[in-house]
């Protein structure tokens, strides 16, 4: 089948990747140049693990391609997906302005009658008016509707997950376009759900939104565990084998960041204050995130007299690891308060450093400095204090007595309990984690 995806990023390429690699013909419209031309170089412009493997082979292959041109792209395509981002605006709502162009764009462009399908995550509601939209703008005498089809792809394993679904969720309102979803994810051999357009967009919110209150839920208990004695992870080893409760998204630490989680409650909050109605979870949610995510900088402020002058070891820059993704990073918040007390930063990712670059330039910053190393142990070497913020496998590879080597004071908060209480102790560091 003939599919042009709209917007090259985690969602839109992967899709379009995926898609590909499932023996469809594939064009990815995006509107910048370089990055078509890095696509077409084989090249990923987001790192997602087998992403890069996946181009390449549907590039050569031919079933994979890339453009600016939009109106060629979409005037004969059988289903166009829209995969654009839906940022979220000041007051949480997502921003739905590329949704908005792209629809235009299509309706100005489609020569004979095709599926769109929404892949971004939007409010419930908006597949109808995107029907419309287009309907308002189409200049040819065809037929066009719209389905929603949300992705629950999680960044660091995007491809894994879209390959290897545990459904596909499909919301449409005939019989014709479910059939034709139908045929284009047949050859991934996963379950469908087929629901209404509406169902499928509160789906999506639902499941990302659900996730969000078990991490803040965990991560409150945490916080309670410390002032208890109980440990967390014991806690969650003990609530995992409850099968209503599930193993997955127990682990507590410094709050979730990413594209989806942050965004998407702060939208379904939004839509439900539309409607007259208060997700008090969901606010509960938003508000233990937001107050978890400097927790380790408060119990490093209370141990300290100053910042000012230290060269403080940041270990982990991108939200997750396996993604070079810095959206709502608990980094960024943190390292924003260390500068701005003076602290010398010497920081490590293996692969959001580049990114990170960006917004913290290497140098003076601030009141203070930042500079970026290739590997972990540089960046302890003579610290005053250390900070983990993602759990690589680069960083859980440092050994306890490596931080007593290395640091000049052996002082670690550990975001992401990556190490056992007892065994940093016995190696002579001072060690500070969440919920133990």
């Amino acid at each position: 089948m003939r599919i042009t995806v709209a917007g090259t990023g985690y969602v839109g390429l992967v899709a379009g990747v995926c898609f590909a690699e499932a023996g469809h013909n594939v064009i990815c419209v995006d509107v910048d140049e370089a990055k078509v031309k890095l696509m077409e170089s084989g090249v990923s412009p987001i790192y997602e693990e087998g992403l890069q493997e996946l181009m390449q082979k549907n590039n050569a292959a031919g079933r994979l391609h890339y453009t600016t041109d939009y109106r060629s792209a979409y005037k004969d395509a059988d289903a166009i997906f829209i995969g654009v981002g839906t940022p979220e605006l000041p007051d949480g709502s997502a921003n739905l302005d590329y949704i908005a162009i792209v629809s235009r764009q299509i309706a100005e462009s489609v020569e004979k009658d095709c599926l769109v399908v929404v892949k971004s995550t939007v409010p419930v509601g908006t597949n109808d008016k995107v029907e419309q939209f287009i309907h308002d703008f189409l200049k040819k005498d065809v037929k066009i509707e719209v389905a929603s089809n949300p992705e629950f792809l999680a960044q660091g394993s995007a491809v894994h997950d879209t390959m290897h679904a545990a459904r596909i969720i499909i919301g449409t309102e005939s019989e014709h376009a479910e059939k034709v979803l139908k045929e284009i994810y047949e050859p991934f051999g996963l379950p469908i759900v087929s629901v209404n357009r509406r169902s499928a967009e509160m789906i999506k919110y639902a499941c990302n939104d659900f996730l969000a209150l078990k991490i803040s839920y965990m991560n409150d208990i945490a916080n309670l565990c410390e002032l208890v004695g109980a440990d967390i992870q014991d806690v969650a080893k003990g609530m995992s084998y409850d099968t209503r409760i599930g193993a997955n998204f127990l682990n507590a630490g410094i709050g979730y960041g990413g594209s989806c989680f942050p965004k998407d409650t702060k939208a379904l909050k939004f839509l439900a204050k539309q409607y007259g109605y208060q997700l008090r979870t969901v606010e509960a949610a938003v508000d233990v995130n937001a107050s978890q995510k400097t927790r380790l900088f408060k119990k490093a402020s209370e141990r300290m007299i100053t910042f000012r002058g230290l060269k403080i070891a940041v270990l982990g820059l991108a939200f997750k690891p396996k993604t070079d993704d810095l959206r709502e990073a608990p980094s960024l918040d943190n390292i924003e308060l260390l500068l701005e007390q003076g602290a010398d930063l010497v920081a490590y990712d293996p692969v959001a450093a580049d990114n990170f670059k960006r917004r913290f330039p290497e140098g003076a910053c601030k009141n203070g400095s930042i500079t970026y190393v290739k590997e972990p142990k540089k960046a302890l070497k003579e610290a005053d204090l250390c900070f983990i913020f993602t759990e690589w496998n680069e960083i859980r590879e440092i050994s306890p007595r490596e931080y007593k080597e290395h640091m000049r004071i052996p002082l670690v908060y550990d975001g992401r309990n990556i190490y056992d209480v007892r065994e940093m102790k016995d190696a002579g560091v001072e060690y500070y984690s969440i919920g133990r």
